[in-house]
């Protein structure tokens, strides 16, 4: 294991980048502000290093920064309509940091703390912190670990682990940004993607589902077989006009808790392809509609659509919608949860 500084914060904390590496020299980079995934190398089908990860060269750009690139986020991840929720007759209020809906658990989330190295080897490292009742505006005092494992098969694993002294919400992700063609090489809407659902979760006003679960058939959010990402992206479709491209959540399975293929994608130009495995009910497929102009690792130029994301989850609003799964652990209960992205090149 290899680390290094990561500069420090704007009250003068440190923060450190920890380096895995396997045996084929693919390499994973994460910091300790965030348990935020900082870069993914892999050789292209040139032989050279393309780092398929948006991100940032130190702290303070994560501290300053505002679209969670890489981040892991909890306690819950995505949106809760009026930034409210009810639980066992209780309201509990959260931040309003999105248009009168609470995004990501606020701007105090996990993403935006240091949470403590518990473990760490040379392929491996786990992450842990502590939230504590009415922290971020939820209930229960929560025990939480992050663990990132790079296998020898180039495949990044990401499990979640929770405990809470009372019933809460437990909903994490990463908010990675991919690009195949590598971090800094533009748009995204020419590589591939496929999906492994049939439905997905309609939004409405301020990117709030609606309740309905729809059939993707038919209509530009239909990626059950592989297309361009930016085949359908402009289609004069309600759903598109809305997010300004895909923001939406795709319907995996009925419950959580079964380990399934949930994403592939492809880059003719670099032969970078990831498949994504995940054991949610959930998967947002973001397509950075609203990155904005900004400067990333090396001095490298983002900008909407420069990368995709697929944060596995519980459905958004989904503590406030009983027909969909339940993000609801229980006093006593244990949260895990594990989701995949593995590499490999696509002759």
């Amino acid at each position: 294991m290899r680390k290094k500084s990561f500069g420090a914060t704007a009250q003068g904390r440190e923060a450190t980048l920890y380096l895995l590496e396997n045996q084929n020299h693919t390499k994973v980079s994460v910091t300790d502000y965030g348990a935020t995934l900082v870069s993914f190398v892999f050789r292209d089908k040139e032989g050279e290093e393309k780092d398929i990860l948006l991100g940032y060269d130190d702290v303070a750009s994560y501290e300053r920064e505002t679209s969670y690139l890489g981040a892991t986020v909890g306690r819950n991840c995505n949106r809760i309509a009026g930034h409210r929720f009810s639980l066992n007759g209780k309201e509990w209020e959260l931040e309003d940091n999105d248009n009168g809906n609470n995004l990501h658990s606020g701007s105090r989330g996990v993403s935006r703390i240091f949470w403590d190295v518990l473990q760490v080897d040379s392929q491996e490292i786990t992450f842990y912190c502590v939230s504590t009742h009415g922290e971020q505006g939820f209930p229960g005092n929560l025990r939480s670990t992050v663990t990132y494992a790079l296998t020898d098969g180039d495949e990044l694993r990401i499990s979640y682990f929770g405990e809470a002294d009372a019933d809460t919400v437990m909903n994490f992700t990463n908010h990675a940004y991919f690009n195949l063609g590598g971090h800094g090489s533009g748009s995204i809407e020419g590589q591939w993607l496929q999906i492994f659902a049939n439905q997905y979760t309609p939004l409405g006003e301020h990117a709030i589902p609606t309740g309905e679960i729809a059939d993707v058939a038919g209509t530009p959010m239909d990626f059950g077989l592989m297309k361009q990402i930016g085949r359908d992206i402009g289609e004069d479709f309600g759903q598109l006009r809305l997010a300004g491209g895909y923001d939406h959540n795709y319907v995996l399975a009925e419950r959580p808790g079964t380990k399934k293929k949930m994403a592939e994608a492809f880059c003719e130009e670099t032969g970078i392809a990831l498949e994504a495995f995940t054991d949610c009910c959930g998967v947002q497929l973001y397509t950075a509609n609203f990155l904005g102009d900004q400067f990333g690792k090396g001095g490298a130029a983002y900008h909407n659509r420069s990368g995709f994301c697929l944060e596995s989850q519980f459905f958004p609003n989904a503590v406030n919608e009983p027909q969909f799964p339940s993000p609801v652990v229980n006093r006593g209960e244990t949260y895990r949860s594990q989701t995949s992205y593995h590499v490999y090149l696509k002759r």
